[in-house]
């Protein structure tokens, strides 16, 4: 006996070990749903949730309305399929790049379970099922919709030509916070253009993190990243970007609630944004950068983080009811 642990044929270096698709999708669909990284959740996680912050934001605002329940429920699912094409996107205008990188030469394309054409034609598919539950909001948030295209495409090429490709994730990341509000309101505001920003400020925090797994990798190849340019600084960089964060949410939350809500309603919004922060502050105390493990599990507790002020976004909501 060797003591050596087997792994399923084709799982992703990275992926979470006993994931659905390793386990129980049909072996044909495995290679099309790690493109879509339906073996990593977190990515959907980190798209989904500023589109709940946007709805919920807009409910405690204006006042809840049955038609939420849609937008939540359809930016979920729009967030798996948008999520998916992205990454497929993403795995085929780097897949030269993602041969030359240890975490991610197991990935479908360069390991060879498919090739960029089938890969190219998984990623229409994906656009169009999403373009679907899109034409069901309103007619301006499908041009918001449309709009998110742009960042999305542009993204896989920004480390080519800048160190700072996490902005551009943050662009692509965060469209939903203004894409979900203007589906319950129907035009855009400052309320949700601050909030976006703050999800942007947090996208460079957590995809710093990220990346500093593969900052060795990078460095031998020529990729730029926040990683890489912040090296030992990294930690008092990144708590800036907290305090942004944090700052952002809260002016966004004062500007959107202030005209009219609730007293109630603010501070829980308010405590949302408070819980958020700390949940970056815990994540800094616990950053090793020279630690691949810890920085992706940190990484990961992103959701939770994001989860926070969906939480009390939600309570602030319903607060606006008086109940």
């Amino acid at each position: 006996m060797t003591g050596r642990t087997e792994t399923p044929e084709g799982q992703v270096q990275d992926a979470v070990r006993g994931n659905w698709v390793d386990r129980l999708a049909p072996a044909g669909a495995r290679p099309y749903l790690r493109l879509s990284r339906a073996d990593r959740p977190i990515g959907t996680w980190l798209l989904l949730l500023p589109c709940w912050w946007g709805v919920l934001l807009a409910a405690a605002a204006h006042g809840p309305r049955w038609v939420d329940l849609w937008i939540i429920a359809g930016c979920g699912l729009g967030a798996v399929l948008m999520r998916g094409a992205g990454c497929t996107w993403n795995d085929i205008t780097d897949r030269d790049i993602d041969g030359a990188v240890a975490r991610t030469r197991s990935r479908p394309i360069p390991s060879g379970q498919v090739s960029a054409r089938q890969a190219l034609a998984w990623l229409v598919a994906q656009c169009l099922v999403a373009l679907t539950i899109l034409l069901t909001f309103n007619t301006a948030a499908i041009a918001m919709g449309i709009l998110a295209l742009v960042p999305v495409a542009i993204y896989p090429f920004a480390k080519r030509f800048t160190w700072w490709p996490q902005v551009f994730l943050g662009l692509a990341f965060n469209w939903g916070a203004m894409l979900a509000w203007v589906a319950h309101t129907g035009s855009l505001g400052w309320p949700p253009v601050i909030l976006y920003v703050a999800g942007m400020a947090w996208t460079i925090f957590y995809d710093t993190i990220y990346a500093h797994q593969d900052r060795e990798d990078d460095a031998l190849i020529g990729v730029k990243s926040t990683a890489r340019l912040f090296g030992d600084r990294t930690k008092p960089v990144l708590r800036g970007f907290l305090v942004a964060a944090v700052t952002l949410m809260a002016l966004a939350i004062i500007l959107a609630l202030t005209p009219s809500a609730s007293l109630l309603s603010l501070v829980l919004a308010l405590a949302g944004a408070w819980g958020f922060g700390w949940h970056m502050v815990w994540q800094l105390g616990r950053l090793d950068i020279d630690d691949g493990d810890t920085c992706l599990a940190l990484f990961r507790s992103n959701r939770d983080a994001g989860l926070i002020p969906v939480l009390f976004f939600a309570g602030a909501a319903l607060a606006s009811l008086n109940l």
